[in-house]
């Protein structure tokens, strides 16, 4: 069962109570540089992104921000560190929200302004705690980033904002260790109902950063701990949004374009089924309906799959049986099994569309 949280507004995207989770990136553009930074924006969003980051290491960024509003079509965050006045900026800028610690920031009354210009505007604050980042007297404390040091900064920061008055709050705990990460979410789930987004940071490259943050998040999602979530990898942020999208579908708690099942393969095959797959996957990754499309390579499971899913194949011996809801559609040649499974999948949308 899901984590009940309270609900904050970026913009009119609602965020944590009865809201689905919602998948995040940041961009890893120049902030300053506005048309770079719309076009990675534009990508995104084609991918699924719902709520996006931008740095702000300067004015000269945070001044930027006003363009890339203009013309953003989803929530922007600006992420703040250590100077207050880039917030402000970035909130004349119309911002749909920040991301900062309040800690960082510096004297209490400089956070006193940031809270009292976000509360002009309704804007929530997302108290970013990470493990490499830590409070001194923290790590004096614990003589590490473990998971209790990490929930308590949270919490530290929690109590200013709350002493301020200010309840727009949403709050992450990353770190790039797994267990450290899932345990710190699990103290502070059971201390506040914050929306929490979630994230395992510095997760790695593609192939590394998918594993660590599929099992990361899986993990605190299926303890139904989570609001929104980003996955942090080392490459373009378009994979971090298909990634996310990926685990939340496997856990069936958002659908978003085609489920694809196909099999590892074995001395059964007896066609080319890993092409088949790959490059049926990649012609329907943007798919715009939740179908579920099986490629399988041999008669043991592949029939019975095949029958399951909305479309599949089920490989011969140099040919495959193309499925439909259930139904043998015909023989197919191997050379024609990839062409006439996609064409099949968009000829399904559009009558999908046509019934709406």
């Amino acid at each position: 069962m899901r984590r009940k949280s309270r609900q904050i507004k970026l913009g009119n995207f609602a965020v944590g109570g009865d809201a689905p989770i919602s998948v995040q990136s940041m961009c890893n553009t120049d902030t300053r540089d506005v048309t770079a930074t719309l076009a990675q924006i534009a990508a995104l969003q084609t991918a699924g992104c719902e709520i996006i980051r931008c740095a702000v290491p300067d004015q000269q960024a945070a001044k930027s921000l006003g363009a890339i509003m203009q013309n953003c079509r989803m929530p922007l965050i600006a992420d703040i560190h250590f100077d207050y006045k880039l917030a402000l900026t970035a909130l004349e800028q119309g911002v749909d929200g920040l991301r900062l610690n309040p800690g960082n920031i510096g004297e209490r009354w400089k956070v006193a302004e940031v809270v009292a210009a976000c509360r002009e505007r309704a804007i929530p604050i997302r108290i970013g705690v990470n493990g490499g980042s830590l409070e001194k007297e923290l790590l004096q404390k614990y003589g590490h980033p473990t998971a209790a040091a990490m929930a308590e900064s949270a919490l530290g920061h929690i109590h200013l904002l709350e002493e301020l008055n200010y309840p727009e709050i949403k709050v992450s705990l990353k770190s790039s260790d797994i267990r450290r990460t899932v345990e710190a979410y699990r103290l502070l789930a059971t201390q506040v109902d914050y929306p929490l987004h979630i994230g395992i940071t510095e997760a790695g490259t593609t192939w590394a950063g998918t594993i660590k943050s599929a099992v990361g998040l899986g993990t605190l999602l299926y303890d139904g701990i989570g609001d929104t979530l980003r996955v942090s990898l080392t490459g373009d942020p378009v994979e971090e949004v298909r990634v996310g999208w990926e685990i939340l579908k496997s856990l069936e708690l958002r659908e978003h374009g085609p489920v694809f099942i196909s099999c590892p393969t074995c001395g059964r095959c007896e066609i080319d089924l890993i092409d088949i797959a790959e490059e049926v996957e990649r012609r329907l990754h943007d798919l715009p309906k939740p179908l579920t499309i099986a490629v399988m390579g041999c008669v043991v499971n592949g029939p019975g799959e095949a029958r399951e899913a909305d479309l599949g194949i089920a490989g011969g011996r140099g040919q495959g049986l193309l499925f439909r809801r259930g139904e043998v559609v015909r023989k197919v040649a191997q050379s024609a099994l990839a062409d006439v499974l996609v064409e099949e999948a968009w000829r399904m949308v559009e009558e999908l569309a046509g019934q709406e």
